[in-house]
């Protein structure tokens, strides 16, 4: 089942889903300045805003593995990574998405710390991917290994 709605395209999220993240990230910034230090809200923040500062084949990807991860683990919280998106539990980045044009390589990557519970008992798994583009296959794909990393 894709986590892509109806309304969004091949580029990431629909006009309707980028104004949801836009009124989200201000809910966050209110909540970030609030007098109460709220962390966690000022780290989502800063996920979000780097993501909007992406150029438009990273922030595409980029947007769509900010809703797989956030939806499929919400206990992880996002936070920036050296510098980009990536989500942790108690503190300890567990996934991380690079911007291949930040990097400049041709290719984003999407991975995993030692955090994350993906040992197999062939003694060989994979940590890191790379990605151009999402499909319902590769978006599945991630949903899949994002909750097992966090089981």
């Amino acid at each position: 089942m894709s986590t892509r709605t109806q309304n969004s395209d091949a580029r990431g999220f629909s006009e309707q889903e980028r104004a949801a993240m836009k009124e989200r990230a201000t809910e966050l910034k209110k909540e970030a300045d609030g007098g109460r230090g709220n962390k966690k809200a000022a780290d989502e923040l800063d996920v979000l805003a780097k993501i909007a500062d992406m150029d438009a084949t990273d922030r595409a990807v980029a947007e769509r593995i900010h809703a797989i991860v956030t939806t499929t683990a919400p206990d992880l919280s996002p936070k920036l990574w050296y510098g980009q998106p990536a989500y942790a539990r108690k503190g300890k980045v567990v996934c991380f998405f690079r911007s291949g044009h930040v990097d400049k390589e041709r290719y984003s990557t999407f991975g995993f710390t030692p955090e994350a519970n993906l040992d197999d008992d062939g003694g060989l798994w994979a940590t890191s991917f790379a990605v151009t583009e999402l499909n319902d296959q590769a978006e599945k794909a991630i949903a899949t290994r994002v909750a097992r990393a966090v089981s």
